[in-house]
């Protein structure tokens, strides 16, 4: 009877053990520090042109269409070369192509639409804790309720020779090209 216990506790514990390495091993992403809000109740905000109508500027700009470039047939080609059958749901792609992915290869938010693209919260960080008015006035308030201020390293994270498609990235250029102030 005992050596039939001894085993059963054997047993348990191998298999805590196995669960235990798996979830170590093969954990999933992990959870942003904060929430997202989303782009469009990031718009709401930064439509206007008194606020240099930063939407339309995304809407506009390459960082909108990330998702979409993934159906190309150049990326289709580019993720065939790598062993990735559908750019467009593999997180070694939407890691960069798309804010829910938040640079892992798991998705980290369902909040965002995955076929929103390269949104907001990519480069200014998450913003569910910092999106209010009063909190976005204080810019020190804003950074520590996770506001990012964008620069090269932020970009990077992205812009590398990890991409299959990497051409020389030059952060000044490119930082003219996406740039959205408020007017003063």
């Amino acid at each position: 009877m005992k050596s039939i216990t001894k085993m059963k506790i054997f047993i348990g514990i191998c298999v805590l053990s196995a669960f235990v390495f798996f979830f170590t091993v093969y954990a999933k992403a992990e959870a942003p520090a904060h929430d997202f809000a989303g782009v469009k109740k990031c718009s709401i905000c930064h439509k206007s042109s008194e606020q240099g109508e930063q939407y339309q500027k995304w809407l506009d700009s390459k960082h909108a269409k990330a998702f979409e470039v993934l159906g190309t047939e150049e990326a289709k080609s580019a993720a065939a070369n790598l062993g990735i059958g559908d750019p467009q749901k593999s997180g070694k792609c939407l890691k960069c192509h798309s804010t829910a992915y938040g640079f892992s290869e798991e998705q980290v938010s369902t909040t965002i639409p995955v076929e929103e693209g390269v949104s907001c919260e990519s480069c200014h960080g998450p913003g569910k804790d910092y999106m209010k008015k009063s909190v976005m006035q204080n810019k020190d308030e804003a950074v520590a309720l996770g506001l990012i201020i964008p620069n090269e390293q932020t970009c990077v994270r992205c812009h590398n020779q990890e991409s299959p498609t990497f051409k020389a990235f030059d952060f000044a250029q490119r930082w003219d090209e996406i740039k959205h102030p408020v007017p003063k």
